[in-house]
């Protein structure tokens, strides 16, 4: 499956924001890569700034192209505000609602764990990490792989109150998906409004 597998610092210094998570290197370079970045004063295109909104939005989830677009057409369909939808479909990923469970410390781990059968939905194994998580799905940890390192770093001190749509279970290692998340309870920083207009040009 393809996927971006460069410097992520570099991409956190494009958006000007660690996207990623904690990031030292990214505190004492935060600004644009390359030659000029520090001079760079380019005024971006009200166009540029919808497409750098995208790209941020699908950096951080880890998702391409064809994939973001699917969510967007799913997302344009539903009965609820179309930007809302678009970041609900994002979160309801597999690998998504493993890293929001704190099961593993980034979502391209929790991608790698779901990729090598590590994560079970409802008691079965699902390696498929674009698999939709339903409301009232159990998403946990594979018997066999619970003394994981990983895993059992990533879920030492998480807290779990942080996201009030899943409810985490530490004696089985796995969590209910109550709900899909209202937009104030997500914690990313991407204003879904400019993907809606990009796409509507």
């Amino acid at each position: 499956m393809a996927k971006y597998t460069g410097p992520k610092t570099r991409i956190a210094r494009k958006f000007g924001e660690p996207i990623y998570g904690p990031d030292k290197t990214f505190e004492h370079r935060n600004f644009p890569p390359g030659q000029h970045g520090h001079d760079r004063r380019r005024k971006t295109s009200e166009y540029g700034i919808m497409l750098a909104e995208k790209q941020k939005a699908k950096y951080t989830y880890g998702v391409l192209e064809r994939q973001f677009r699917n969510l967007f057409e799913k997302a344009s369909r539903s009965s609820g505000v179309t930007g809302e939808a678009l970041l609900q479909g994002l979160e309801a990923r597999l690998d998504n609602v493993v890293f929001r469970l704190g099961i593993a410390p980034t979502r391209a781990a929790a991608r790698q764990l779901v990729n090598h059968k590590h994560i079970v939905v409802d008691g079965g194994v699902v390696n498929i990490p674009s698999y939709s998580v339903k409301p009232g799905q159990i998403v946990g940890v594979r018997e066999n792989s619970k003394s994981l390192e990983v895993i059992t770093d990533a879920l030492t001190g998480f807290n779990h109150s942080k996201y009030p749509w899943i409810e985490w279970d530490d004696a089985s290692k796995s969590g209910k998906f109550l709900h899909l998340p209202e937009r104030a309870d997500i914690p990313e920083n991407i204003k879904e409004q400019l993907i809606v207009e990009l796409y509507s040009k």
